[in-house]
């Protein structure tokens, strides 16, 4: 990584001047694996919620090669994702992609990496979690997918996700500070506990699906599912029990009544309920025409910081792995 700063927005602008420059656009597909997967998802709904033109396809890349979308050519666009740039299956989707004559944009932390090269534009993006700005991750993936929707459809809302990013920083700082003590009592808790499952709808069912498979099950051993708010009624509501633990995602978009719905219950038959709630961290105050395209990034961000607490609690570092990146697989 270097030390100098990122070109991300010159890299973000001549992304979306190729965008718009195509002679067409009919689909856009978002490809990645575990948490850059995860993080795909939001823009798939943001594409299902706003374009009247283009389709929107979150896949994982392996996936994405062997299936082989029939569609995919000149008229796609194809947004990779990978934070060191080497993971095999979406470098090989990038070269599989661009073979094809899709248009492809990378988001990577790691500048001259395989995935770097294999894409016509790359952008790279700051990587400090437990924090937020504008050029991390999530931001820089919703900027490209409302920029697109902007230049190809004359969408606007890509100013006003800008304009929510730029307000996200102050409000999940004073939100994470807010949070202090139940972040505490939240890690002694659930320090010994085997499982943990969490639950969200729309767009923040991303978060929820991230959590689970990248912090719960990947960094801390735990057993652990991503619950769709609208599924946990149709099967996952039957493992609801006095002691078992969940964390529910409440946001203020079109999936609330999902969110209100399943976190009635599970508060009803649980105690060990976790409820994050978007207009309990402020973001009320986001123009209510986005704020479903955002929240996700705060609760990320806060549950980051919970979860870097419970480590601690349990004295097992995000970063120690059985298996990933110490054998082949």
């Amino acid at each position: 990584m270097t030390d100098k700063p990122f070109p991300t927005e010159a890299q973000i602008a001549a992304a979306l001047a190729a965008a718009k420059a195509r002679p067409a656009l009919t689909e856009i597909y978002f490809v990645a694996c575990g948490g850059s997967y995860a993080l795909m998802l939001p823009n798939q709904y943001a594409v299902d919620r706003h374009a009247k033109t283009i389709a929107g396809h979150a896949l994982n890349a392996a996936e994405f090669m062997a299936r082989n979308p029939a569609r995919l050519g000149p008229t796609s666009a194809v947004i990779l994702c990978s934070h060191s740039g080497t993971t095999p299956e979406t470098v090989d989707a990038a070269r599989f992609a661009r073979a094809k004559g899709a248009l492809t944009v990378a988001l990577t932390n790691l500048p001259g990496s395989p995935l770097d090269e294999a894409v016509e534009f790359p952008v790279y993006y700051t990587h400090a979690p437990k924090t937020f700005a504008p050029d991390h991750s999530p931001a820089v993936m919703a900027r490209l997918t409302f920029g697109i929707m902007g230049v190809r459809e004359g969408n606007p809302l890509a100013q006003k996700v800008e304009k929510a990013l730029t307000a996200l920083p102050a409000l999940i700082d004073t939100a994470i500070a807010a949070h202090t003590d139940r972040i505490a009592t939240f890690a002694e808790a659930m320090k010994r506990e085997p499982v943990i499952y969490t639950m969200g709808a729309g767009a923040n069912y991303a978060t929820a699906y991230s959590y689970a498979i990248c912090i719960f099950q990947e960094m801390q051993w735990i057993h652990s599912a991503g619950i769709h708010a609208g599924e946990y009624f149709h099967g996952p509501f039957e493992i609801t029990d006095f002691d078992v633990p969940f964390i529910v995602l409440r946001g203020l978009g079109a999936s609330r009544k999902m969110d209100d719905r399943g976190l009635a219950f599970a508060t009803k038959y649980s105690q060990r309920v976790t409820t994050l709630c978007a207009e309990e961290l402020g973001l009320g105050n986001i123009d209510a025409e986005v704020v479903e395209h955002v929240e996700h990034m705060a609760f990320g961000t806060l549950l980051r910081v919970y979860c870097d607490k419970l480590a601690d609690s349990r004295g097992h570092p995000l970063t120690v792995r059985r298996y990933m990146w110490k054998m082949d697989y």
